[in-house]
């Protein structure tokens, strides 16, 4: 029986080691088209980036909703009409207990911790186990675990949960499940691209993460006013859909569907014909299998699966080609200790305006909580075109820490902007929070993506690929927790006064730009000298 299963993937062209979902299609392309061509690695690079995008977004759709109801969970009742049944003085209509206290940002802060220091704690851990385990399905199972705690934070306002333990606890889980999110789809993508425009496939991609800010605001924003636990459960219901998705059709790496990536570098890259990439590439009608010409494969690695036999078991998994690497090795990677310290900075700025802007703006303006809401997606709209921008810059010059530094330095201005200007006009608080988007997510986004990514192939690990979990969740760890200490002191300090919290984001953006100075100075240098070296006048005629 197991040669007749053998014998028919065989013939059919359906890999095994390939997800459930893919097998399927596989089939049914085969059996539909049998004489259609296509490119192979192109197709599956690009189905990689859809999901895995979606995946990430979903992150942060459930991530969002506890800012925009924050506004809900303590608010001014003098200004609103309480239902008739309401004693004078009680406050417990238009208020959430605990969060009904004088203390209530401060409580509303150690929720954000809660979520945020458990997710840079587990962080390093995730990233270990992600280099050791399957991907596909440590990524599934973490959605529905974190789909499972956003869900049960809603569940909170229809079981009437008035414990902050109970919140305490659910924030915390989510944290640690969440960490299962990033190191991975990094990871993922890593392996399926090489270094050829990376920065701006990254940025594009990376954009992922302001869209589920965008669309977990306007979710919890249609919810707020009525019934707020409806914020979390539509989030969790799409993120609960998508995992099932992951685990269907995910493909963790080239070699589970019998290709490979080239990670070497562009300028070897193009040594290659488009015939000879073709060849290595494509399949026509059952001839699943990839066709390896002799000079592709003299130029890649291959990973492709060895040929199936009735000796062979169905169960068996080919030989990873290389070993997990140790903490303390991706911490001497040249590079590592100075973005990570760089995004502890820049993700702090960030996560403070992710957890606490729709509350800032209702303070500071006259808008409602579903408006300011709305109005703070603006900031995650720049946070797209600081993405896409970033990484361009980064293909173009070659100089990651210098975009980085540039855009550093503009930010610190644009948020001073922000905090004189930005409540003076609807407009002019768009046209800022845009630009602040932009100068303060175009950094973090292009350090937790394509550097991570960069740094997690570096030359000093010999193209080992196994390396991009663990140094991804090192730099996305160290940043995480800047993450958490942001929202917890902005929400002790904005009880006095936010002008002392926008104080603090300034001085964190310019000490991210100081720890970058001095590999700016090394990318300047190094430029200086390659343009130095093309100039004609460099020439020695003999």
């Amino acid at each position: 029986m197991r040669g007749k299963w053998l014998k028919y993937f065989k013939m059919s062209g359906v890999n095994r080691d390939a997800p459930i979902g893919v097998q399927c299609l596989q089939q049914f392309t085969s059996w539909l088209c049998p004489r259609l061509q296509i490119n192979r690695l192109r197709w599956y690079q690009g189905s990689i980036l859809i999901l895995t995008y979606f995946t990430y977004m979903t992150y942060h759709l459930t991530r969002k909703p506890i800012s925009v109801v924050k506004s809900v969970l303590h608010q001014n009742c003098s200004g609103l009409t309480p239902p008739p049944d309401v004693r004078p003085g009680d406050d417990q209509w238009c208020n959430w207990a605990p969060f009904n206290s004088n203390d209530a940002n401060t409580l509303l802060g150690t929720l954000d911790s809660a979520f945020l220091f458990s997710y840079a704690g587990a962080m390093f851990v995730s990233g270990m186990i992600a280099e050791r385990v399957d991907l596909r399905y440590f990524l599934s199972m973490g959605m529905l675990v974190s789909a499972v705690f956003c869900y049960l934070f809603g569940l909170g306002r229809t079981l009437d949960v008035h414990d902050i333990t109970y919140y305490l606890l659910v924030q915390a889980g989510a944290g640690i499940a969440q960490t299962t999110g990033w190191p991975v789809t990094v990871a993922i993508v890593g392996k399926w691209f090489g270094n050829s425009k990376k920065g701006l496939i990254f940025g594009l991609w990376n954009s992922h993460t302001s869209l589920g800010n965008i669309l977990g605001t306007i979710v919890a924003a249609e919810y707020v006013d009525t019934d707020w636990a409806l914020s979390f459960v539509y989030p969790a219901l799409v993120m609960g859909c998508v995992a099932f998705l992951v685990f269907l059709f995910l493909v963790p790496e080239p070699r589970n569907v019998g290709l490979s990536a080239d990670r070497q570098s562009p300028s070897r890259q193009s040594h290659l014909s488009d015939d000879e990439e073709d060849a290595s590439q494509v399949i026509v009608g059952d001839q699943a299998a990839s066709l390896r010409s002799s000079r592709y494969s003299a130029n890649t690695v291959p990973h492709h699966q060895e040929e199936a036999t009735e000796e062979t078991s169905l169960l068996q998994r080919g030989p990873r080609p290389h070993s997990a690497i140790s903490l303390t090795r991706a911490l001497a990677i040249p590079g590592v200790v100075e973005f990570s310290l760089s995004l502890f900075f820049a993700k702090l700025v960030s996560y403070t305006f992710l957890f606490w802007l729709p509350l800032y703006i209702k303070s500071s303006t006259t808008l409602s909580a579903k408006q300011s809401g709305e109005l703070s997606t603006a900031f995650d709209v720049g946070g797209v075109l600081g993405a896409a921008v970033t990484g361009l810059l980064a293909d173009c010059i070659g100089a990651p820490a210098l975009v980085c530094a540039v855009f550093y330095a503009l930010a610190a201005p644009a948020l001073v902007a922000y905090q004189s200007w930005g409540a003076s006009s609807y407009a002019l608080n768009v046209a800022l929070l845009v630009a602040a988007g932009v100068l303060v997510n175009g950094p973090y986004a292009l350090i937790t993506t394509a550097v991570s990514a960069e740094l997690g192939t570096h030359s000093s690990l010999a193209g080992d690929s196994q390396a991009l979990a663990t140094v991804t969740a090192i730099i996305d760890g160290t940043g995480s927790i800047g993450a958490a200490v942001g929202p917890l002191v902005a929400g002790v300090v904005s009880s006095g006064s936010w002008s002392a919290v926008f104080d603090m984001l300034i001085a964190c953006d310019l000490l991210a730009l100081l720890l970058l100075l001095r590999i700016a100075k090394v990318e300047v240098v190094k430029i200086w000298r390659e343009r130095r070296l093309s100039s004609p006048r460099s020439v020695r005629i003999e």
